[in-house]
């Protein structure tokens, strides 16, 4: 397992759906960081309840493995929101995957061009956000 060389801070993920009346939605900030020695993945949460409920944690873990695949680092969540009715596990799992394949082409260890594959995902340095992309309101 290869560890993230650099810092990517600030990787921003807004995942809002409408799917019929109602679609998966999910916030994240995180800062990504290089591991510490000897340690693969670790999430910290700093986030409050009412900002990032414990339930979809799990499901977020999951996505943030997901994408950052071999690579080890340690993620710091900065920022989150959640919607009574709409934020679900599945929005959850999607906004981890694409915020660690962000973090991935952040740190130079995807191509640039891998950015097209991330509809929600923004991060300092990202060479042009999607069309119509809003930044949420914090």
């Amino acid at each position: 397992m290869t560890g993230l060389p650099v810092r990517v801070p600030d990787v921003r993920v807004h995942v809002k759906m409408n799917i019929g009346a109602c679609g998966p939605f999910a916030y994240i900030v995180a800062t990504f960081e290089p591991p510490r020695a000897d340690a693969g993945f670790e999430l910290r949460n700093s986030l409050p309840e009412n900002r990032l409920p414990p339930e979809y944690v799990p499901a977020l873990r999951e996505g943030l493995l997901d994408g950052l695949g071999t690579v080890a680092a340690t993620v710091l969540l900065t920022d989150g929101r959640h919607h009574e009715v709409d934020s679900s596990e599945y929005g959850y799992r999607i906004a981890g995957q694409q915020a660690g394949r962000a973090a991935l082409i952040g740190a130079g260890l995807l191509p640039p061009e891998e950015c097209d594959s991330l509809r929600w995902a923004t991060w300092p340095g990202r060479l042009r956000p999607w069309p119509g992309f809003v930044r949420p309101q914090t």
